[in-house]
């Protein structure tokens, strides 16, 4: 199956540019969300290198983000980039395992293989094993709860596009694939 950005930047197009005046856009080297402003009137989902894991990650966030922090340059939210230490790394993971269960899910939906990433190739090793077990288990929760509204739009047209069944499904969400250590994620 082919998986192009550019599907990804129609499909979140037709899905929220009415009603929430934000567009997915490709950008360079770092992810960022841009809030509209005197430069330019829409908010901006903006995702690295045109990869296709990027957009679905930076989705996920923005499918997460209430309305006060849609406003804000990456949503007002704390990061510190790769080389954290073992304390900042647990803080890291603790704040992307939403996220990242959500992009599972898109990932599911596209029929894409999905990669949890704990995103830390110059600091100290991960817990690999435990953080995907802690995605996994947001995964089963969000099953059994229901995803947030926007997450849930966009799993349908996603799964409407790719032709993939839905509900989603427990038996989608395999946790015994090897995990792939951050070194070794594609993000294409």
């Amino acid at each position: 199956m082919r998986h192009d950005f550019k599907d990804l930047i129609d499909i979140f197009d037709q899905c929220f540019f009415n009603t929430f005046n934000t567009k997915l856009i490709k950008g360079g080297d770092e992810p960022l969300y841009a809030p509209a402003n005197e430069a330019c009137e829409y908010h901006q989902i903006i995702f690295a290198h045109g990869f296709y894991a990027s957009a679905l990650h930076e989705i996920s966030h923005w499918c997460l983000a209430g309305k006060a922090r849609r406003l804000l340059e990456d949503f007002g939210y704390w990061y510190m980039p790769d080389g954290r230490d073992a304390e900042q790394q647990k803080t890291f993971e603790q704040v992307e395992i939403k996220p990242q269960a959500i992009e599972w899910a898109f990932c599911v939906a596209a029929g894409k293989k999905f990669n949890v990433s704990a995103d830390n190739l110059n600091g100290a090793t991960p817990d690999t094993i435990a953080f995907k077990e802690n995605v996994f288990q947001q995964v089963q929760q969000y099953l059994h709860q229901g995803f947030p509204v926007r997450a849930q739009d966009f799993i349908n047209a996603l799964a409407d596009f790719y032709k993939v069944s839905l509900p989603l499904n427990i038996n989608q969400f395999p946790i015994n694939e090897k995990f792939n250590h951050p070194e070794t994620v594609t993000h294409v």
